[in-house]
């Protein structure tokens, strides 16, 4: 039952006005209610398909460039993962703040038209007879730059699902809450917006937060394909489907962390996940370092043929794996004589990199979700168009930053250096969440309308 404070905003707008009936506990019509979330369902479609086609991206980026210009290296590696990132980190608080002033369709159509026509170009970066490594940069950088809507459907999910819940409120039952952690909803118990200023310090704080994560697994999953290339001898057709099935795996993994995560947010709150989410990543960067006295095959292209390298598991399991076709054309295989590191480097096994790729898998999705729940819940249900234009900005300067950071360190100096630093950025991290713990929390919490 509602609070006598606030009946007169529990004042029905159409219909019957007798207490019980269905025009008294909402303030929606049927009709817009249907419309809104089918609304939401195609946005649900949209960024689900804008996920898959990156996915299958992203594995296959290293081998494509290899292919298309032998000029590329590694490092060039990283600029073109990142290029992707400029232009969403760019297109994000153009489309979020065109969308507070427009129909939220006009950006969502001219973004999923870019997005068209920038991938129909990386398909055939392969054609000119030079400089193809340029035009899969520009190829992707344009790619990103349509993915750049995805402000605008983050906006409109975290407007529509408050909505919703403010809905719930009024009508005394919890039916819509279900939806809140992943949908990252800003509720409030009121259907008028709240009057106080929004904790700039939280917000910027949580910016930082949304950052480092994202950098962290921008830079993982650059590093995967040439890093298993390096560590195992897998050929490229070997590193796209094998890496392939493991981000695969992950996916179905983040699918049940978002499941608990959601249902133990409810117990302990989003701030605590977020500090566990943390930790679980550090300790799966930390066993990444390499240890031992096993060092990986050497890449000696005149001697690929006639080399006998020492025997590892992991190549024992990709022997299995092989198939009859996989010798010719493919190139020579193992840790590149180019890069010093590899002849005093300790090899990662493989049981070492998937035990480390499991928990990188638990703590991304958990941190992913509950920095954007806060975010989410410190911005209140004022429109949070802009607002969710900077976060996505944010991540995406965190996905230029961590590819061209890993390629470089990890080319010049390796895996040691480069989740050596890896786990330090993740402790200052750590440090700054704990810093700024006390101000991560609702939007109606901190000005007095609820207790947390």
């Amino acid at each position: 039952m509602a609070s006598p404070g606030i009946d007169t905003e529990q004042e029905p707008l159409l219909g019957d006005r007798t207490p019980g009936s269905r025009e008294w506990d909402i303030i929606e019509t049927e009709e817009h209610y249907k419309s809104r979330w089918i609304s939401i369902r195609i946005l649900y479609l949209t960024m689900f398909f804008s996920s898959v086609g990156f996915s299958i991206v992203i594995m296959s980026i290293w081998p494509y460039l290899q292919k298309i210009d032998q000029t590329a290296d590694a490092s060039f590696l990283g600029w073109v993962i990142a290029s992707f990132s400029l232009g969403q980190m760019v297109a994000s608080p153009v489309f979020g703040l065109w969308s507070n002033y427009r129909p939220r369709k006009e950006p969502l159509i001219v973004s999923i038209f870019i997005s068209v026509v920038a991938n129909c170009l990386y398909a055939y970066v392969h054609v000119p007879a030079s400089h193809n490594k340029y035009y899969m940069l520009v190829a992707r950088g344009l790619v990103g730059f349509g993915a750049g809507n995805v402000a605008v459907v983050r906006s409109y999910i975290a407007g529509a699902t408050s909505l919703q819940e403010r809905i719930s409120s009024m009508a005394n039952t919890s039916a819509c809450q279900a939806l809140g952690f992943i949908l990252g909803p800003a509720s409030t118990d009121e259907v008028q917006f709240p009057q106080g200023n929004i904790d700039q310090v939280a917000v910027l704080a949580t910016n930082v937060l949304f950052f480092v994560v994202l950098f962290i697994f921008a830079l993982f999953e650059t590093i995967v394909t040439p890093l298993t290339m390096d560590m195992y001898a897998w050929t490229r057709e070997q590193a796209v489907l094998y890496d392939g099935i493991i981000l695969a795996a992950l996916g179905v993994e983040a699918i049940l962390i978002f499941m608990g995560v959601k249902l133990l947010s409810k117990k302990i709150g989003e701030r605590a996940i977020l500090l566990g989410g943390l930790i679980v990543v550090w300790v799966g960067f930390f066993i990444l370092l390499p240890w031992g006295n096993q060092f990986p095959k050497i890449q000696w292209e005149e001697l690929h043929n006639n080399s006998i390298p020492n025997t590892t598991f992991g190549e024992i399991i990709i022997t299995l794996w092989k198939s009859p076709r996989e010798d010719r054309n493919e190139g020579p295989t193992g840790c590149p004589i180019e890069q010093a590191w590899c002849f005093y480097t300790p090899m990662i096994h493989l049981a070492q990199f998937l035990t480390a790729a499991t928990l990188i898998g638990v703590g991304y999705p958990t941190c992913n979700v509950t920095s954007y729940t806060l975010y989410s819940k410190v911005l209140g249900p004022k429109p949070q168009g802009v607002y969710m234009g900077w976060l996505t900005a944010s991540g995406s300067a965190a996905r230029i930053l961590g590819p061209v950071f890993i390629s470089q360190v990890y080319t010049s100096w390796g895996p040691r250096w480069a989740f050596s630093l890896v786990c330090g950025i993740v402790v200052l991290t750590i440090m700054l969440l704990g810093v700024v713990y006390r101000r991560l929390v609702p939007f109606s919490v901190r000005h007095g309308r609820i207790q947390e």
